[in-house]
């Protein structure tokens, strides 16, 4: 007899985020956010809420990881990919798209982020590069670089 598979749930999620800027005289620097243990750089990003915009929940979620106000520019890219995770002793299928913005400083302190963040710190745009833990947000740092020049 033939071993039976687990079915295994899938579900969509969408989240959003920013590269957001300021200029330092002629230095480009981005906001990074340190998350998890061990520690890796990313950028601020996080679940879209109900009734919210993808352009909503990126300034919310820089707001709240970076602790920074950034206006909206325009959409860097969509980033998608799949992952699983447990909820009990389910597994659940993720099938994820990420919508980055470019966004400016505007005001705050990067002090002021919320618990989930280790720490959030100024790097210079194309430092912040090689410090990103994830390929796809190298790409979109770059992307952002691209627009901005």
């Amino acid at each position: 007899m033939a071993a039976q598979r687990a079915v295994v749930k899938t579900e969509t999620q969408t989240s959003a985020g920013g590269a957001a800027f300021r200029k330092v005289g002629k230095q480009l620097q981005v906001a990074l956010v340190s998350v998890g243990q061990p520690p890796r750089w990313q950028l601020p990003k996080g679940l879209v809420d109900k009734g919210e915009t993808p352009e909503q929940a990126a300034v919310r979620e820089v707001r709240e990881e970076s602790g920074i106000v950034a206006r909206m520019d325009q959409l860097i890219d969509t980033v998608e990919y799949w992952y699983q995770s447990k909820q009990g002793a389910e597994r659940i299928r993720y099938h994820k798209f990420v919508h980055f913005f470019l966004m400016w400083y505007e005001s705050g302190d990067l002090a002021d982020h919320d618990h989930e963040v280790n720490e959030s710190r100024w790097f210079p745009a194309t430092e912040a590069i090689s410090l990103l833990a994830f390929r796809s947000e190298r790409s979109i740092v770059e992307k952002a670089l691209e627009l901005v020049n």
